[in-house]
């Protein structure tokens, strides 16, 4: 047999204790500010099963968001229907969550709306008064990059043209570096350009490649932070084909 001790419990008039395999009942005449119990093998409250475990943080996901209201998912253990959930700046200040879904024991799901980037501790409060505060600052809440260069076309330029094509770019609170979602632009078949991943700058040796045939080349770069947030965008380059022969047309 194991015992269930709770040490915090501010029952209120017709708080329903239910003690032990015997299913022995108590409820409460009047409010009481504090009580302790030791029961065998187990304890609910209002039907609803009570541990003296401590809930524990193992988890969360996502574990960097921005300033809008996001999901989060909180793995861990001991958890009871239903608890307070904070998120806890390095600064001090505390946010409570938005709303907290008690999946299992194991698993809740709270929404948060952190309007203050930095990093935060996860604290859980069960309705027993046992209490976690993660071990270090889980969550992270940074803005996401923001691409500076419009969407659609960059120019037209001449098929077979060498030199700097064009250049993209974005901005966030932390270094960012580029890369293609498709495979068009740095594909030698196609395009047949490089992306400098740091600045965004487009290089081609022969644009365009083999192709002799004025064509529309559509291809979708991603900017991604320090934390891996990622902004897509869709962009293209056309080349042309004629009597004007090499050269650049922006």
């Amino acid at each position: 047999m194991s015992e269930v001790k709770v040490n915090k419990i501010s029952p209120r008039t017709g708080t329903t204790f239910t003690i032990g395999d015997s299913g022995d009942t108590v409820t409460t005449a009047g409010d009481i500010s504090a009580l302790n119990i030791t029961a065998t093998n187990s304890l609910t409250v209002n039907g609803e099963s009570v541990t003296s475990a401590n809930p524990t943080i193992s988890s969360i996901s996502p574990d960097t968001i921005t300033n809008a209201q996001t999901s989060i998912t909180i793995t861990g253990s001991n958890f009871v229907s239903v608890p307070i959930v904070e998120a806890q700046s390095s600064t001090g200040v505390i946010v409570p969550a938005d709303s907290v879904t008690f999946n299992n024991s194991t698993s809740l799901t709270c929404n948060f709306t952190l309007t203050t980037d930095g990093t935060y501790y996860i604290r859980i409060e069960n309705n027993d008064g046992l209490a976690v505060r993660s071990s270090t600052a889980l969550l992270t809440v940074s803005d996401a990059p923001t691409w500076s260069t419009a969407a659609g076309t960059l120019g037209t330029i001449a098929g077979d043209f060498s030199g700097t094509v064009a250049t993209v770019a974005a901005t966030s609170d932390s270094a960012i570096t580029y890369s293609e979602t498709t495979s068009v632009l740095t594909n030698a078949a196609q395009a047949n350009c490089s992306l400098n991943s740091a600045t965004g700058v487009i290089t081609t040796t022969d644009f365009g490649g083999s192709s002799t045939t004025a064509t529309t080349y559509n291809f979708t770069l991603r900017a991604t932070d320090a934390e891996g947030q990622t902004a897509d965008r869709n962009f293209s380059l056309t080349s042309s084909y004629g009597a004007t022969g090499g050269g650049q047309f922006n």
